[in-house]
């Protein structure tokens, strides 16, 4: 009788053991199905945001201390037409330049100017005439757990793609910017990538990349942060309110 529960016993452990194998097989390989399912679906929106910095006569020279020497950014839509000529990336990426060139997913430059600046969101609003494919929006709040990717330039490389899930969501009090509503992700986050595209497995928008929480240097930690849906659009808010049309 012992014998016979003892073989059980094993028999029901090594059941567990394959099942738990598998699991882990299948949801890795799902994971990787819908990171490329989301890169088909976002990355044409995503542009190479290329800054002159005074006093160099082309882009990726003589960035500010602290700031990569090129960023990225991502078409959004403010009216009716998906194809839009407004560019989202972050303030620190642009807001010294003094010529800013954007590069799309097919290789094709255009210059863009800066239409709206909010320094104290790190929010910037560049218009330029190379119109683009807007990301769609995740009108939610991202569940904690939940699986996105980041979007951007890492170390001025050209548009790739990282992914993790969302480690938090509602971070302030950071110290970054003055103003917080962070989504903080494990996806890995390098210089360039600030003004990228954060988005959820369907290429939906979560948030516009910021910055690496990291106290020695700049190399990915997996503590990385999002500016959230919700404080892109109090900026858009508060420009619109200042007379800025979009």
């Amino acid at each position: 009788m012992l014998d016979n529960l003892t073989g059980t016993k094993i028999l029901f452990q090594v059941l567990n053991f394959f099942t738990l194998i598998s699991f882990f097989l299948v949801n890795s390989q799902a994971q990787a199905d819908h990171s490329q399912k989301t890169w088909e679906t976002a990355h044409k929106s995503i542009v190479v945001v290329n800054p002159s910095w005074p006093g160099y006569d082309k882009p990726g020279f003589g960035a500010p201390p602290g700031t990569a020497p090129a960023g990225a950014g991502f078409y959004y839509q403010f009216g009716e037409d998906k194809k839009s000529g407004f560019i989202i990336t972050a303030a620190h990426v642009v807001k010294k330049a003094d010529l800013i060139t954007i590069v799309d997913f097919s290789g094709k430059s255009a210059e863009a100017d800066i239409h709206a600046i909010d320094m104290r969101r790190d929010i910037a609003v560049l218009k330029t005439t190379l119109h683009g494919h807007s990301l769609e929006v995740l009108e939610t709040e991202p569940l904690i757990g939940s699986h996105v990717c980041a979007l951007g330039n890492s170390f001025g490389l050209g548009t790739g793609i990282s992914c993790g899930v969302v480690s938090a969501v509602n971070r302030v009090g950071i110290g970054i910017n003055k103003i917080e509503d962070f989504i903080q992700t494990d996806a890995a986050v390098n210089p360039g990538m600030s003004g990228g595209a954060l988005v959820d497995p369907q290429g939906r928008l979560v948030g516009l990349v910021d910055a690496i929480f990291t106290k020695k240097a700049d190399i990915d930690a997996g503590v990385n942060f999002a500016i959230s849906v919700r404080l892109l659009r109090a900026s858009f808010a508060a420009q619109t309110k200042v007379g800025i049309k979009f």
